[in-house]
């Protein structure tokens, strides 16, 4: 399979975080590393008042600003909506900067041969970091982009809610994945989930009707897709069958969030609180995080939009390299969890458990505008992006960052 191929399949899919103005309405190549972070000077602070306010309107939400616009509003998305704070590691997990010469790195798009330094020029490209074996190889950050900013990561959140799910099973709270997803959520059980098991969902192979078109403003996800809580349980109750479970992949925003119910339900507490405790300060990640929610004082959106730092983006893919293992060994996921998590389904071989897959040695956390976590078996390697693409999907800059991504996999092979 091309690697980057379900890009262009499914682009159309990734679109599915257009609901998040419903959400609340319900030298060498190290460059910039700096460390500094000063609070927002009253200017920015006026700007972020009046993106608030556009926030909330469903026509002028967050995914129509403008690309300055979105540089200070995917930086600080709890001045715009309410979030859930995630608290950073009190041991942070070592990371040893090993910065070599990228120099020769070429790639190429469009049959064009690029370097680096015209990846780094591109207005997309906020911050990149590589790190193999615990090792920092690259990491670059964008003029007033730095090492403790924190970026939203859109659809990146879906993979760690299927971990968090994963933990959940580990503790008990979930027998299997094989479970009916009603045993959970028992309004489902006169519903065509009644029969959709958890593994379903997280493989988007529900077999319930869901019309992911945003052309349509009847479609369900122009009336659901940022349901949270009672109200989209209640919809995708009433929603009808048309294939059996497990069979056919199709994407749906909803039942990303769905997962975030059941697994709130499973655990009886907020998924913030649990991914503090499983993940954020055992495996040591250094930095706060937020997690966006339905509401104020709602539960968080299980597919969407954790906040975190690009070093932390990374760290999150060494848990996930590592098995879903702490640095003394405790395993926080079930044995061969995240194996099983990236192998391909029946209903489409390029996902699993809300991960994308691209071959048998590579797995991503993506998310639009090109947030991305990509990690590699082989290589024990991590690459993280934080970006601010000129589009939500289908950009030139789109192409940069998945060519280079190969570029260095292949460099590091």
């Amino acid at each position: 399979m091309n690697p980057f191929g379900y890009r262009r399949c499914l682009q159309r899919r990734l679109w599915s975080l257009m609901v998040i103005p419903l959400l609340v309405s319900s030298g060498l190549v190290f460059g910039n590393s700096g460390e500094r972070k000063t609070d927002l000077a009253s200017e920015p602070k006026l700007v972020l008042k009046r993106l608030k306010e556009r926030s909330q309107e469903k026509t002028g939400g967050i995914l129509f600003f403008s690309e300055s616009e979105r540089r200070l509003a995917f930086a600080n998305i709890s001045e715009l909506y309410p979030t859930r704070l995630v608290p950073g590691s009190r041991h942070p997990y070592p990371l040893v900067d090993n910065l070599i010469d990228w120099s020769e790195l070429e790639y190429e798009v469009d049959g064009q041969s690029h370097d680096l330094q015209d990846f780094y020029a591109l207005p997309g490209n906020r911050g990149i970091v590589v790190v193999q074996d615990d090792a920092v190889l690259l990491e670059r950050y964008a003029p007033g982009h730095y090492r403790d900013t924190p970026w939203i990561s859109f659809s990146v959140t879906k993979s760690v809610t299927s971990m968090l799910i994963g933990a959940a099973i580990k503790d008990g709270f979930i027998r299997s994945v094989n479970e009916p997803i009603a045993d959970y959520l028992p309004r489902l059980k006169q519903s065509p989930y009644a029969e959709v098991s958890i593994k379903n969902v997280l493989q988007m192979a529900s077999g319930v009707a869901w019309n992911e078109d945003y052309a349509d403003p009847e479609s369900d996800v122009a009336r659901a897709g940022g349901a949270n809580g009672l109200d989209l349980v209640n919809y995708l109750g009433n929603l009808p069958k048309v294939a059996d479970a497990g069979q056919i992949f199709n994407y749906n925003t909803a039942e990303t969030n769905l997962a975030g119910e059941l697994l709130r339900a499973a655990i009886g507490n907020n998924a913030s609180t649990y991914l503090a405790h499983k993940i954020w300060e055992p495996f040591g990640m250094a930095g706060d995080a937020t997690w966006l929610l339905g509401h104020p004082g709602g539960g968080e959106t299980g597919g969407c939009c954790i906040s975190a730092t690009l070093r932390d983006y990374a760290r999150l893919g060494i848990f996930a390299l590592n098995q879903g293992r702490l640095v003394d060994g405790t395993e926080v996921l079930p044995e061969n969890w995240i194996v099983e998590s990236t192998k391909p389904s029946k209903g489409y071989a390029g996902y699993g458990y809300l991960w994308w897959l691209m071959d048998e040695n590579s797995f991503s956390a993506l998310g639009i505008f090109e947030q991305q976590i990509f990690i590699d078996t082989q290589s024990r390697l991590v690459i993280a992006a934080h970006s601010n693409a000129p589009t939500a999907v289908g950009s030139v800059y789109g192409k940069h960052l998945q060519a280079v991504t190969l570029a260095i996999r292949d460099r590091l092979k």
